[in-house]
This record gives structure tokens, C-alpha cells and sequence, in this order.
């Protein structure tokens, strides 16, 4: 064989190779939320918090496209926009379906296994898209009494902004890395029983993830709360 010719063929071969290579990095499979190195389904009804407080255990919905814009206003902007109905009130189940713009996107429940919750793994393992995107999580917090002076401390990567019980309490803006207690809301008050905790990032592009505790009134953890995802019977 022509020496040019077998080069050229072996050339073809290692580009076709490369392609195929970055196509499956570029698309996953659909391999769900437990093949996560950080994230699994949660096994138990309800979850206790770790020594440091911070919340593990959440409702996800699959991202949805947004404009990657993580300025204040434009933060502000996406938090006020009606994606589906009932988002600031709805209290759904895993599997439960939402539909903006003709698509649908379902709620997973998940639990994080690190002290922050890893929206790209949770998109990318879903084989869902992880720029450009707008990321809503909700979880239910029992507390064992009435607790006043907390706070909610959260980070995120990269815009965010959070509610406790149906109040806006804490925002968080810019193009930056998810450090812990980078936000914290003013003192507030826990119920006696469940309070729910509703958050909602906005993604550009790269990294994208998120960190909460609630602080008492010495800004330290509250740890003796506990996390579930459906509001127990009356």
C-alpha cells in the first residue's frame, strides 16, 4: 500500500475516533441521577443533617433554558418570571411533571452526599443541557420547635436567590464560585413543624452548584432539624 495512502487512512480513523470520543462527552448517556459520583436517590422518608447543618436532601427540576445573564437585575428578573404554574407554592413529588414552552421536565429527588448540591452532575447525568440554564430546588425542613433569630446562610455558583416559607430572604448575584455562608438573610423565624425552603439558580456556563444551612442566633449550625420532601399528614 501507498505509504502516503495508509497514513492518510490512519488519519481519518483517529479523527473519527476523537469525534465519537467527544460526542459521548458532549452527550451523555441517560444514565440518571445515581450514577452521580455526588448525588443519590434518597433512600429513607426523612433525613437528618450532618454536624455542619448544611441541606442535603432536595427536589430538583431539570434545568430550563434560560440567558445566562447573573447580574442583579437579571437574577431578579428570572426569580419574578412565571415558568409554571403555582413555582413559588408547589410542593411536588419526584417524578411530578412541569411544562414550559411545550416542553416537559420532571422533579428528581436527590441526596447530596457533600456539603454542597452539584447541579452540573445533576444535569449532565441526566444528559441534560448544564449553560444557559435555570435550576429550581425545594425541600421541607422540621424543625422540633419554634426557633426565632436564624439564618439562612447559602452559596452558589453562580446567581441565586432563596425563600423560606414563601418569602424572598437572601440573593446572591454575579459570576462567581460557591462559597459557604456567602449569603446569609436576616434573622428570621423556623415554625414548629415543617417550613419550606425553595431556591432558584441561574447558570451561565462551567460549574454550577449551590450550598444552604440555617445559623442560630450565634451563627452557629442548626443541626437538630430535619429534611424530608412531603408534608406529613395533618
Amino acid at each position: 500500500m501507498n505509504p502516503l495512502r495508509a497514513l492518510c487512512r490512519v488519519t481519518v480513523a483517529a479523527l473519527a475516533g476523537f469525534a465519537l470520543v467527544a460526542r459521548a462527552t458532549d452527550t451523555p448517556p441517560r444514565l440518571g441521577v445515581d450514577a452521580s459520583p455526588s448525588l443519590k436517590t434518597p433512600a429513607s422518608p426523612s433525613s437528618t443533617l450532618g454536624p455542619k447543618g448544611f441541606l442535603s436532601r432536595w427536589l430538583l427540576l431539570e434545568p430550563i433554558p434560560g440567558d445566562g445573564r447573573v447580574i442583579d437585575s437579571a437574577v431578579q428578573a428570572a426569580a419574578k418570571k412565571e415558568y409554571f404554574p403555582n413555582q413559588f407554592t408547589i410542593l411536588p413529588r419526584a417524578g411530578d411533571k412541569e411544562t414550559v414552552n411545550g416542553a416537559d421536565y420532571l422533579w428528581h429527588a436527590i441526596d447530596t452526599i457533600h456539603h454542597n448540591v452539584n447541579l452540573y452532575h445533576f444535569a449532565y447525568f441526566l444528559g441534560k443541557p448544564r449553560s444557559n440554564v435555570v435550576f429550581w430546588g425545594v425541600t421541607i425542613i422540621e424543625s422540633p420547635e419554634e426557633t426565632s433569630g436564624v439564618r439562612l446562610a447559602v452559596g452558589s455558583n453562580a446567581g441565586s436567590v432563596w425563600w423560606v416559607n414563601g418569602q424572598e430572604v437572601v440573593s446572591i448575584y454575579g459570576d462567581r464560585q460557591t462559597s459557604i455562608d456567602d449569603g446569609v438573610s436576616p434573622k428570621l423565624t423556623l415554625k414548629k413543624g415543617p417550613n419550606i425552603v425553595r431556591f432558584l439558580v441561574v447558570q451561565n456556563g462551567g460549574m454550577v452548584d449551590c450550598c444552604a444551612r440555617f445559623l442560630d442566633a450565634n451563627d452557629q449550625p442548626l443541626t437538630q432539624l430535619t429534611q424530608t420532601l412531603t408534608m406529613p399528614s395533618p
